[in-house]
């Protein structure tokens, strides 16, 4: 089954209760945005990927809902983990 795709952090924010990790590419180099703050930068959309999941996983595990976002170069936003939904490590 297809992933729903998200509209935005606002929206998001008030229909699923999680912890939300954004992946979001600044010119030539990628950030992590969580809880206000922006984390990187990383040469590459995987690289600051796996960093998001991996933040998101150990959050995951103190028993908070987590997810990792992509944000595409045309602002569309599209789940990339769910914690408790998706593998650990995931395949990418």
């Amino acid at each position: 089954m297809a992933r729903p795709q998200l509209l935005d952090q606002a929206s998001v924010q008030s229909v699923v209760p999680r912890k939300l990790y954004w992946i979001e590419r600044q010119q030539d180099v990628w950030f992590i945005r969580f809880d206000g703050s922006d984390y990187g930068p990383y040469k590459s959309e995987r690289e600051a990927l796996l960093f998001a999941v991996d933040a998101a996983k150990a959050l995951g595990d103190q028993g908070e809902a987590t997810q990792v976002l992509l944000t595409g170069e045309t602002g569309e936003v599209q789940p990339a983990w769910t914690s408790g939904q998706d593998l650990y490590p995931p395949r990418l």
